[in-house]
């Protein structure tokens, strides 16, 4: 009679690997929240280099920059400045909340190299929105940046100069930037969720179906449960 011996994994070879997978997804699940973390210094960074450059810009010219008329900033910089060429717009010691001024800021910042890049309007005076963030700087998620005056932001809301950091943002990114350099909550604080009005329907706007970015508490948190990808931020200065 032929015995047949039957084949098959051990005991030992079994935990091997499952000793492998673990090891696996233990090295996906880091990488995955070192990128998240390189990703919310990012934004930090992209904020603490535009407040910079802002404060900068003003201590070197004594005007503000996007409220520089073109032709004053070209002469004060040495290069040719295009935005903003409205007379009567430009000069108050304030950014307008308009897409001419907000382009201006980028252009006057990047020639008189405060911050890096080309941000040279093409075409002249933005249309909209959409000719304006053709020449913005963008977040780590592709979203558009703009650094204006309104009361674009959630909670307790006075117009006042806020940098947005573009849409596109994780709720789970939002929530610990806030922790990072704020209170933690989306509707309190210096950083706050996006909330969008004229001219920037698009790019100030934030998830308004479901999954939301907050909870239906009082006050709201983030929604960390419903995972929501397009959640905006305000930094208020």
């Amino acid at each position: 009679m032929k015995i047949t011996k039957q084949s098959g994994f051990t005991l030992v070879e079994i935990a091997i690997v499952l000793v492998i997978i673990g090891l696996l997804l233990g090295g996906i699940l880091k990488g995955q929240e070192l990128i998240n973390s390189a990703r919310v210094r990012n934004l930090a960074d992209q904020n603490t280099g535009i407040q910079a450059a802002y404060y900068g810009f003003i201590d070197r010219y004594r005007q503000v920059p996007g409220d520089f008329l073109a032709a004053n900033a070209t002469t004060a910089i040495g290069v040719t400045v295009n935005l903003p060429s409205t007379v009567g717009l430009a000069g108050n010691g304030r950014i307008d909340n308009n897409v001419e001024e907000a382009a201006a800021v980028w252009e006057q910042l990047a020639k008189s190299n405060f911050i890096g890049g080309g941000f040279t309007p093409a075409g002249g005076i933005p249309a909209d929105e959409i000719a304006y963030k053709l020449n913005a700087p963008i977040n780590a998620f592709n979203g558009s940046l703009t650094l204006t005056r309104n009361s674009d932001f959630t909670g307790t809301n006075p117009v006042r100069l806020v940098l947005h950091l573009g849409t596109n943002i994780p709720v789970k990114i939002s929530r610990e930037l806030d922790l990072k350099v704020d209170d933690g909550m989306p509707t309190t604080g210096v950083l706050r969720l996006s909330a969008p009005s004229a001219p920037w329907v698009e790019l100030h706007a934030i998830d308004t179906g479901a999954p939301l970015c907050t909870d239906t508490a009082t006050p709201p948190n983030y929604n960390i449960a419903g995972d929501a990808q397009n959640c905006g931020l305000a930094f208020l200065y």
